[in-house]
């Protein structure tokens, strides 16, 4: 198994509901198929919960942390609660991201660009900061962030297209800062994914059925004219988190069937 005895956090851990999976469920599972210890972290109990329950009904090993990513507290006590449950930190995938509420920039209220500025790039760099001494110490360790297409693509709101930049640059950072540790710190951008955040909110706010939501969707990707899924995801964080990749780091990795490659393809 690629990450035998590695101990993982997957922050997002949970997922909207929906039709299909998410990617931080996809990502756990995998982590946990993979021989891996995982926390398992959201804001949502019982959105943790059926994640842990899918990874134990296939012999995984995971423990649950209810955590708000935007509470400084609560993103040192995730930390805590890795070490206390498993004595080491060997990957930190940090997967909460949220755009619904954003717009344009004259349209953009203030607010709600503090909110989703909060969640986006401040919880993952709140948790970045409380996870790295524990890596620091141990001379090893593996951040993954996921970002998205939208950051180096063109899109129609500004929020998550700057928070999503900034994770990019952040990640960068922190591969510079933490590589004499032995630290590697990597992104993935997804492009589009056919998971519950990006399908069931959609169809919800226009008001159609989300096949109609899909269609529409798969038409823009290049790649046999389909969205990717949250395996896609998450298979791409098995292998940045593995040995495989142990010579990899500040990489920007797009998962999106050649979206990118298209200019303006988002």
């Amino acid at each position: 198994m690629r990450l035998n005895e590695k101990v993982a956090i997957v922050v997002g851990a949970g997922q909207q509901p929906g039709e299909t999976i998410g990617n931080g469920r996809a990502t756990a599972i995998r982590f946990a198929e993979e021989g891996a210890n995982v926390l398992l972290v959201d804001k949502n109990e019982k959105l943790a919960l059926e994640t842990l329950d899918l990874i134990e009904n296939k012999g995984g090993a995971a423990k649950v942390q209810i955590a708000d990513i935007t509470d400084e507290n609560d993103c040192k006590t995730i930390a805590t609660a890795c070490m206390n449950y498993f004595g080491k930190i060997d990957i930190l995938h940090n997967n909460v991201g949220r755009s619904e509420g954003d717009t344009g920039t004259t349209e953009m209220d203030v607010k709600v660009w503090d909110q989703l500025m909060d969640m986006n790039l401040k919880g993952m760099f709140m948790t970045c900061k409380h996870v790295l001494p524990i890596m620091r110490k141990q001379n090893s360790g593996c951040i993954i962030n996921i970002s998205s297409i939208a950051s180096i693509c063109s899109h129609n709101s500004i929020t998550y297209k700057t928070g999503k930049g900034a994770v990019n640059t952040m990640t960068h950072h922190l591969a510079m800062e933490n590589a004499s540790y032995g630290i590697r710190a990597n992104a993935i951008l997804p492009g589009l994914m056919d998971t519950p955040m990006a399908i069931e909110r959609r169809a919800r706010e226009q008001n159609v059925h989300r096949d109609e939501v899909r269609n529409a969707r798969n038409s823009r990707v290049p790649l046999l004219k389909k969205m990717g899924t949250a395996w896609d995801v998450a298979n791409a964080s098995v292998f940045l988190a593995s040995e495989e990749a142990n010579y990899i780091t500040g990489l920007i990795m797009p998962v999106d069937g050649g979206l990118s490659a298209h200019i303006g393809g988002a």
